[in-house]
């Protein structure tokens, strides 16, 4: 039973994590989450003496940050193209309806045509509301990048907590 407890219940946790990691490269499953969802149940079964309440503190950090960053870097790098906020906030707004209602593309393609949208009614011109509209595309290529990161650091901290602690 210690060998079930401790060296296959961290290696299917670990495969729940590679999982997450996958969900998020391919917004198919909120990928941070189940990250982190896995660590606190490393930490519930395991306990989290040592240094293992601060790597999961740190792993919590990371997956707040995670959930905020492609926010921050969609919406920024729609405005450096020349959106409005209004413009921003209802691709924020097209984004969560989207991500609810036709997961897991429909987030995407509801910001990129509110965006498109807000942004040809307000300038009349359909080459600068998809120039906003690109930027934001390349916000959220950034963000996917910068949340993958983000997962593999959270692996990579429960890899010590598992291995090391």
């Amino acid at each position: 039973m210690d060998a079930l407890r401790e060296v296959a219940f961290p290696l299917i946790l670990l495969a729940f994590m590679l999982v997450g990691l996958l969900g998020v490269i391919i917004p198919i499953l909120p990928g941070l989450v189940m990250i982190w969802a896995a660590a606190l149940v490393y930490g519930l079964v395991m306990g989290f003496e040592g240094g293992g309440i601060a790597l999961f503190a740190l792993i919590t950090v990371l997956m707040l940050i995670g959930s905020v960053v492609d926010n921050v870097l969609m919406g920024g790098s729609a405005r450096r193209s020349g959106a409005s906020w209004v413009a921003v906030g209802v691709a924020l707004l097209g984004a969560l309806v989207g991500s609810l209602l036709w997961p897991p593309l429909g987030g995407l393609v509801l910001a990129l045509v509110g965006i498109f949208a807000v942004e040809y009614l307000r300038l009349r011109d359909w080459r600068k509301a998809l120039d906003s509209t690109r930027g934001l595309a390349v916000g959220c290529g950034w963000a996917v990048v910068v949340r993958a990161l983000i997962a593999l650091l959270m692996i990579g901290l429960w890899l010590v907590w598992w291995l090391v602690l």
